[in-house]
């Protein structure tokens, strides 16, 4: 449809988070609302902006993804949470889910898998 997809990205690696964005920022319907490094920032951008959808990469310091995505669920109830995670690993992906997250993406996928993720956890 028309509407646009409003996005929240966290990692903290700078290279990871220009990738990201570089890669919504190229698709139509997608708008970058916020960039965050931690998830303290994550959280509070989450309850400025009300993003759709927030990735959170599981790694970050500071209590990574799930510290974010525990937080963003409250700021943020309507906010759909993505983990992103270096590897396939069972044990954070169980953990995210608990915080809250609906999609899980291993970092390195192709801009298609995400947009795809993305397209699947809205509808």
């Amino acid at each position: 449809g028309a509407m646009t997809v409003s996005v929240l990205i966290a990692d903290d690696d700078p290279s990871m988070r220009s990738a990201l964005g570089d890669m919504l920022s190229g698709e139509p319907g997608y708008l970058v609302v916020g960039v965050a490094a931690d998830p303290e920032s994550a959280i509070d951008m989450a309850g400025t902006h009300r993003p759709d959808v927030a990735i959170l990469d599981v790694k970050m310091p500071g209590g990574g993804g799930i510290r974010a995505a525990e937080g963003i669920r409250t700021a943020s109830p309507g906010t759909r949470i993505v983990a992103l995670s270096a590897w396939d690993d069972r044990e954070t992906m169980a953990r995210m889910r608990s915080a809250g997250a609906c999609g899980y993406l291993v970092k390195g996928a192709a801009p298609d898998d995400l947009i795809e993720l993305i397209e699947r956890i809205r509808a």
